[in-house]
């Protein structure tokens, strides 16, 4: 994993210079709620970070942006491609549209179908594949017969710089900060915000989260090398977080920069999107839960009593699997509830 280029501050912030006449600010809020204490350490200060406030729903417009800005006049007027389950297409589909091109963007069969309209509605060509390895394949022959640039969904020195814009707002906004948590998918937004937030503040802890049903980064970070997703693909509600392996700038950046990667189930998730909706009026897809999730779970003891920023990276979702995923989760947030008895 040597000779992986680190997004520098100077660079990061060039970067959000550019950004800026395009982007939200996304706001933070300090999540202070009698449930929440209940749930975790009294004395933990939860901030969240809600970037599912961004442009296409996502964190993904910055690093889709990032690299539309870029191209060349020539190479940004023959259009763009991309390959995702959903998040990143919408994003790269905003992305064109912002900057008066086209794009075709190439989502598995599965994809939520919520995502698919937006991208139409955002006027890129949306063209479905069986699994995701098609989807790449699909987006290669694009890229080469039509000439348009792929846009990698996590991967790339342009993408995380990107993604590290996120890491240095969220400083300049709460910068009182023990540590950050933050979800891990292909590695992009958790490699730019760690990255990020380390080289300035080296005393904030910065934990990654990852599905159980898609541990790829963990054991990537285990073994030093990329790893592939499990056989028969991921399992986890958490679409967001299944890429189907990892590469080897993102997986490099997590690996110097991360101080630890925790895994959640799916049924943490559906809870932490239950009391996000519950405490703080908040409706997130799995994903967007997961940092709060690992709060509630794995890291609940290792953080109480910091003051810790929780990422809330999307909302792009169908409403009846949200509903879904929310009737679950509150059943399972109830009964935790009831066996934690009446508050002191």
């Amino acid at each position: 994993m040597t000779g992986i280029a680190v997004p520098e501050p100077k660079a990061i912030a060039e970067n959000a210079a550019r950004l800026a006449p395009y982007l939200r600010k996304t706001p933070v809020w300090l999540w202070k709620e009698e449930l929440l204490g209940r749930l975790v350490s009294p004395h933990t200060k939860v901030l969240l970070k809600l970037e599912l406030f961004q442009h296409a729903g996502t964190f993904k417009a910055r690093g889709a942006l990032t690299n539309l800005l870029a191209l060349a006049p020539d190479a940004l007027a023959r259009g763009v491609t991309a390959v995702s389950a959903g998040n990143h297409a919408v994003a790269v589909a905003w992305a064109a549209r912002t900057l008066r091109t086209s794009a075709r963007v190439v989502m598995p069969r599965t994809a939520d179908p919520v995502r698919v309209a937006r991208c139409r509605e955002l006027g890129a060509e949306a063209i479905l594949a069986h699994d995701v390895h098609e989807a790449f394949a699909a987006a290669k022959r694009i890229e080469k017969e039509d000439g348009r640039a792929l846009i990698h969904p996590f991967e790339g020195d342009l993408t995380i710089l990107g993604t590290a814009t996120l890491g240095t707002e969220l400083l300049r906004q709460a910068p009182k900060l023990d540590a950050v948590i933050v979800p891990v998918g292909g590695g992009g937004l958790a490699a730019g915000v760690a990255s990020a937030v380390k080289q300035l503040r080296p005393d904030i802890q910065v934990f990654g989260v990852e599905p159980e049903g898609n541990d790829v980064m963990k054991r990537s970070m285990a073994s030093g090398v990329p790893e592939q997703a499990p056989a028969g693909g991921p399992h986890t509600i958490a679409d967001s977080l299944s890429p189907p392996y990892t590469l080897p700038i993102s997986l490099g950046l997590c690996r110097q920069y991360l101080d630890d990667l925790v895994l959640v189930s799916d049924d943490a998730m559906r809870e932490a999107l239950a009391l996000l909706f519950r405490s703080a009026r908040l409706a997130v897809e799995p994903a967007g839960a997961a940092a709060t999730a690992a709060l509630l779970g794995p890291l609940r003891e290792r953080l109480a009593g910091k003051r810790v920023a929780l990422i809330v990276c999307g909302t792009i979702i169908a409403p009846e699997r949200y509903s879904t995923h929310l009737a679950a989760g509150t059943a399972l947030l109830d009964a935790r509830v009831a066996s934690a008895g009446s508050p002191p």
